[in-house]
């Protein structure tokens, strides 16, 4: 089917563009794009919360003495800084956001399966999100990110039940898009998008999906016994009451190792569709790429205990799930050969979010050798609640998740918005963050190999210049961040006007109007090629 045919005007198309454009209608829509552009206002948001505590954090501790912030306060700090980030950014980010927006359109979808469930877990999200706001401002937090008991079963006066309460609310809204994004995979892709079609960002949605339905409600029910334990003084977790800490840890890393998988593996996908487009090639080995998110998703749920290995389990225990944290990796690795063999020859054009993909690529695979150490079992104790581990987690986490956010939402654009935004800016922006992100967090291996505990308000003297240098690179890297948001915006009014394929690319999505209308495409697409048909389309993408 000709792109002509996909995009022809029609009566639906007409009645979008002459509906009504108040707050009602986007507070009651079901088009999967706008819930999708609701969900990018609510977590861009709790990303400048997020990122407010991260930099009172590194503030604090430009200097060894704790001048700036009380113990207390720095407590509070650390914990609202990572479940803001956590369960309200990084969870739902690329799934939320580019998941919800492109899914239907990539499979010749006109929605996703049930659109007004895919409504509520916006609602579930926001409302989530205001008990997170209402702990923040009534005092906060001070049991870290983790919940660990009994520091959240003590009964002494801070929010852990209402901090629980909105990561329990904001977990229904992840399962009810998990749900939402499997059913429409099975159930509503085009004819001819067979399973060995589908573009690797459904496939690594689709992986998630699974992870967010079976994994959430584990962390769901842990935190509803926690809440359970402080108001009925239950004995669960609290060992003074006969309860089992170490059963605590294992039911919440059950999900939440998983839970890094849920943030990565859109990431994935978003530098697969990135790479092989600005690389004109088809995808190395689609099969094994595709299987490979698979795997990670299914190994994903077998190595949590790998984060107790100093908690006082099993040896041999501790001795299969070191193993095991070395079988994840294979699948990981898998993808970043493959992305490195896609590009070999390739035609490559350094445009932004191909700029994104590189950076992606570079710090997921130093994070992910990082995780080799900390899932060797000497290494482990000796780095175990150090800053190495904060330096790992956010290599992979905000080096790769992050950075892949940015370059899914730089490729995009142009059909979320319709506009193009200046390349030049964008370019600057991704040199930035990359600068300003390994200035941050590199000089934390150093501290963390030295001894450097995390979570503490004061340090020893000798550690001060490498966090001066920490502390100098979140500045650059706040610049980084704030950077892409100024001139999108701009592009939305000031931009160049973007054609359906800006970049030339493959996929379905490039084959109907930027943006697209309410209902994608005007008739169902057949769908007769292979996945990245980049044989077919010869020409590199222009500046713009």
């Amino acid at each position: 089917m000709s792109m002509a045919t996909l995009t022809a005007p029609s009566a639906e198309r007409e009645n979008y563009l002459n509906q009504e454009y108040g707050i009602r209608s986007w507070l009651l829509t079901t088009d999967h794009k706008r819930i999708a552009l609701l969900y990018l206002l609510s977590i861009t948001f709790f990303f400048f919360i997020g990122g407010f505590f991260a930099l009172l954090i590194r503030l604090e501790l430009l200097t060894p003495a704790g001048d700036l912030l009380q113990a207390d306060t720095y407590n509070k700090m650390f914990t609202m800084h990572g479940q803001v980030m956590v369960f309200f950014f990084l969870i739902p980010a690329v799934p939320a956001v580019l998941g919800n927006f492109l899914i239907p359109i990539m499979i010749g979808a006109k929605d996703l399966a049930f659109p007004r469930i895919n409504l509520l877990s916006w609602y579930l999200f926001i409302i989530g999100g205001l008990f997170m706001l209402y702990t923040i401002l009534t005092g906060g937090v001070d049991t870290g990110w983790t919940f660990y008991t009994p520091l959240s079963t003590q009964f002494l006066d801070t929010h852990v039940v209402a901090a629980a309460l909105a990561i329990f609310i904001a977990g229904f809204s992840s399962i009810l898009t998990g749900l939402n994004f499997i059913v429409t995979v099975h159930r509503m892709r085009a004819p001819g998008m067979t399973w060995s079609r589908l573009p690797l960002f459904v496939w690594s949605n689709y992986a998630t999906s699974i992870i967010q339905v079976l994994g959430t409600p584990v962390l769901a029910i842990t935190l509803m016994l926690v809440a359970l334990e402080r108001i009925f003084k239950l004995g669960i977790f609290n060992p003074q009451m006969g309860g089992d800490p170490l059963l605590f840890q294992h039911l919440f890393w059950f999900y939440s190792h998983p839970a890094v998988y849920i943030m990565i593996l859109p990431g994935m996908g978003v530098v697969s569709e990135v790479v092989t487009c600005f690389s004109r090639k088809r995808i190395f080995g689609y099969k094994f790429m595709a299987l490979a998110v698979i795997a990670i998703a299914v190994l994903g749920f077998l190595v949590w205990a790998h984060h107790m290995f100093a908690a006082g389990i099993s040896l041999y225990a501790a001795m299969i799930f070191s193993l095991l944290s070395y079988f994840v990796a294979v699948p990981s690795a898998i993808k970043v050969f493959n992305w490195t063999t896609t590009m070999y020859k390739g035609s490559i054009s350094y445009m932004t979010p191909m700029l994104y993909a590189f950076g992606f690529i570079g710090l997921f695979t130093m994070g992910g050798l990082t995780g080799l150490f900390v899932a060797a079992l000497g290494i482990d104790v000796h780095v175990t609640d150090t800053y190495f581990v904060v330096a790992h987690f956010h290599y992979i986490m905000v080096g790769g998740m992050v950075m892949a956010y940015l370059g899914g939402i730089h490729f995009w654009w142009p059909k979320i918005s319709g506009r193009m935004y200046p390349e030049a800016w964008g370019k600057l922006a991704a040199l930035i963050i990359f600068i300003g992100f390994n200035l941050t967090f590199f000089p934390q291996f150093v501290l963390g190999y030295l001894g450097m505990p995390r979570r503490y308000w004061q340090y020893s003297p000798e550690f001060q210049v490498l966090n001066v240098l920490s502390t100098a690179g979140a500045t650059i890297l706040a610049v980084g961040y704030l950077l892409p948001m100024v001139y999108l915006l701009w592009s939305m009014r000031y931009g160049k006007v973007a054609n359906e394929n800006p970049w030339n690319a493959a996929g379905l999505e490039w084959m109907t109007a930027s943006p697209p209308p309410t209902f994608n495409f005007d008739q169902t697409p057949t769908v007769t090629w292979e996945a990245y048909n980049y044989d077919e389309l010869k020409e590199v993408p222009v500046e713009r």
